[in-house]
Parts: structure tokens; C-alpha cells; sequence
């Protein structure tokens, strides 16, 4: 039976944190792709500036571009409307209902869960992968999903892996402050942003 897990995130950009937990995710879940989907108008940052939607696609196909069990989606990024996970998935799954789907994220995003449009239809159709992220501590984490567990009578999956404290937001303001993140990005990806001045 085919696995995939759909890695959703905001890529602004993608950095080898991002990377380390898909290698990760690839081998402990046993899957056969890693679909990363760039988030095209996501309803949790309206009021925050982020980098154009194809330049953050366009990023991450850089990085990826050598994996051959990695892949990108342009699928949020060409909609014109808000998006949400749940409808995302139900896309997916449409297109291949027989493949056992995944969604990789955050910690950031289980805490803020119960604010998501339609909980119950992601869960119908992926298993709810989270891995931790800096800022976000083991018990909080386990605290979360043991109350989403409990309301919506599901399991969720917590990917144990080592944590690379790397963060998109760290980069940015590196950048700007042009200080050296050669070490935390794909050389590809670092010089397509400074080459545009994204994060200048």
C-alpha cells in the first residue's frame, strides 16, 4: 500500500531543519513521497507579510530538487481562496483514495488546532503527524494532543526526532542583518534569496 505525507508549512523560507524532518519523516513512517505544499493564502497569517507564494514554491524546488522521494505542490499556492488544510487533504485523497495519507506538521500548529476550520474532516482522511519545534516544549506538546485526542476520539502521531533549532524567522532576520546562515539552507536556496534580495 502506498504511503505519502503532505508537509505543510510556510517555507519563508525552507531551511535544513525543514529538510531534516522530512528524511526523518520519510524513514520512520515508511513512506514513499513527502509532498511538500507551500501555503498559498493561509487564514492563520492574514495580517503577517510573507514572501510571494511562488517564490517560496520555487524555493523549496530548489531544495528538493535532488530527493527523489520528495516532491512540491503548487496546489495552494494557485488558489485564489483562503486555504484550509482540511480541503487540501480531501483533494488529495480524491485523487488517490487508496494512498494512506499523512500531514506532517508542527508543534506550533497542534497548539493551535482547535482554532482550524473542520477538524473532524482532517482527521477522516490523514494521520495527524506532529514533530516539536523550538519554542514549544515536550509536555505542552503531549498536554495539546492528549485534548484533541480526547475530544475528537482520534489519534495523532508525534514524530521522534532530534530537534534542529533552526527556524525561518531566525533566517530572515539574519539575513537582514547580514550575518551568515550558509550553515542553516540549502546554498541553492540561500543564493536565490539573496540574489532577490527577499529578506534584505
Amino acid at each position: 500500500m502506498v504511503r505519502k505525507a503532505i508537509f505543510g508549512g510556510t517555507f519563508d523560507p525552507i531551511h535544513n531543519g525543514h529538510l531534516h524532518i522530512a528524511y526523518e519523516a520519510l524513514n520512520k513512517l515508511n513512506l514513499d513521497e513527502i509532498i511538500f505544499m507551500p501555503t498559498g493564502n493561509p487564514p492563520h497569517k492574514e495580517n503577517l507579510c510573507i514572501t510571494d507564494a511562488y517564490l517560496r514554491y520555487k524555493m523549496v524546488q530548489m531544495a528538493i530538487k535532488k530527493e527523489v522521494k520528495f516532491k512540491v505542490s503548487d496546489y495552494e499556492i494557485v488558489s485564489d481562496e483562503v486555504c484550509y488544510t482540511y480541503k487540501t487533504l480531501q483533494h488529495f485523497k480524491k485523487v488517490e483514495p487508496e494512498t494512506v495519507w499523512y500531514f506532517l506538521t508542527g508543534a506550533d500548529c497542534l497548539v493551535d488546532l482547535p482554532n482550524w476550520k473542520f477538524i473532524d474532516k482532517i482527521f477522516e482522511v490523514a494521520n495527524f503527524t506532529v514533530f516539536l519545534r523550538p519554542g514549544y516544549s515536550l509536555d505542552l506538546l503531549h498536554f495539546s494532543k492528549r485534548k484533541i485526542e480526547e475530544k475528537y476520539s482520534t489519534k495523532i502521531l508525534l514524530l521522534d526526532v532530534a530537534m534542529l533549532d533552526i527556524s525561518s524567522t531566525n533566517i530572515r532576520t539574519f539575513i537582514r542583518n547580514q550575518k551568515d546562515v550558509s550553515l542553516l539552507m540549502p546554498e541553492s536556496v540561500l543564493n536565490y534569496a539573496l540574489e532577490l534580495k527577499l529578506y534584505s
